[in-house]
This record gives C-alpha cells, structure tokens and sequence, in this order.
C-alpha cells in the first residue's frame, strides 16, 4: 500500500491548490485562520503563521495576496488596508527542513526564475495548460522547478466581472459567468468568492508532480 506524502496547505482558502496537489498524490491538510466549510480535504482552523510545521513531508503556503495584486492598486489607499505577508512566510519557510512552496499574484516580489544563487522560482498562467485563462501566479520554491511554454495572449482578456464572447474570462472579483469561471478554473466545489481567491488545482498538480520527484530523491 503507497503512503501518500503529507503536505501541509497553509493560508488554504477553499482548496484550489490542495486539490492539485491531492491529484499528484500527497495527503494534504489545509489550515487557515477563517473557517473553511468547503475546504474538500482535512482542516484545521488556526493561524498560519504560528502554526508548528513539524511532521509534514513538505509545505504550500499561499499568504493574502490583495496586498500586492493589480485590481486593488488600481483604488488608491486600498493596498495599505491587507497585510504583507510575503517576507515573514518566506523567513518561516526557510527555517524548515522540508521542500517547500511559496505562492503568490505576479508583483508579490517572488522570483520568478532560478538563479545562480540557490533561489528557484516560476510563473504559471493558465495557457501553459490549455486552459482559456490568462491567470498569472508565481511560484517560490526550495526545489528546482521547470514550467511549461507559455504561449503568446493573443485572445483579448475580458474586465473582471464583464465577459465578452470571444474574450477570455478574468477570474477575479465579481467574476461572471460564474459557470464559465468554474469550467477555466477546474473547481465545481467553492462559492463565487472563494473561486475569485483560489488557484487552479492544475498549477499545484503539476508542480506537485515535480515535487513527488524531488522528496524521492531525498530519500536514502
């Protein structure tokens, strides 16, 4: 019988990373300091900073975003009301001994490429999987982790909440056709709200994949 590896999901939301990470084949527990009903996996309310992270095969983290995105400094004095987590999530990770991911909106100041100095970063958008989502996430890590082409946006990206046939949807805020926004995004489970904050569960499968291959060669 396989034993699947234990992730901890922190700053979880409602499941859009853990459930790609589910699909590469990790156990995954999620925690967040706001209840978290549609959360399809094992939850524990609490706060994501102070949480202990021992006994955990590897680490997501996800901290709030709207700090750093373009849709809230488009509204002058909005971006100072959300906090900035990214440096002290990184501080925190980077003290543990397990593989780790760090993610967050394009502009959070995370690398986006390796280096010659031991940082490994990427981004992600959903074109690189087929999808008709231009959704732009970076990704952090303690492993090296290689993506996907991107091809060219060569469709026109729709407003937030104001589809146009022939656009692509943007998944943010009052995004609707709320149908169209699940079928793009892969998640049938979360409300409209949650689905605008979530990640597509692709992103987390593939770099999930990636990291099933490097805890088995950190094996003895």
């Amino acid at each position: 019988m396989n034993v699947r590896p234990r992730l901890l999901d922190l700053f979880c939301g409602a499941g859009g990373a853990a459930m790609g990470y589910h699909r590469a084949g990790f156990e995954v527990i999620g925690v967040d300091n706001r209840p978290q009903p549609h959360y399809p996996f094992a939850f524990i309310q609490a706060d994501a900073m102070t949480y202990p992270l021992d006994g955990f095969d590897t680490i997501h983290a996800s901290p709030p975003c709207q700090a750093y995105s373009q849709m809230t400094g488009c509204r002058p004095g909005l971006a100072e009301q959300y906090p900035e987590l990214i440096d002290a999530t990184r501080a925190l990770l980077r003290r543990q001994s397990a593989p780790w991911v760090l993610e967050n909106v394009d502009g959070a100041g995370l690398a986006e490429q390796d280096d010659l100095f031991g940082v490994h970063g990427t981004l992600l958008c959903g074109a690189m999987f087929g999808r008709a989502l231009y959704r732009h996430r970076l990704f952090e890590t303690s492993f090296p982790l290689a993506a996907p082409h991107h091809p060219r946006h060569l469709t026109p990206s729709s407003r937030a909440g104001h589809h146009d046939p022939g656009t692509v949807i943007s998944v943010a805020g009052n995004c609707s056709p709320v149908a169209l926004a699940r079928e793009v995004m892969g998640i049938d489970w979360t409300t409209r709200d949650e689905l605008a904050e979530a990640i597509p569960p692709v992103f987390a499968e593939y770099i999930g994949r990636q990291l099933l291959e490097h805890l088995a060669c950190e094996v003895p």
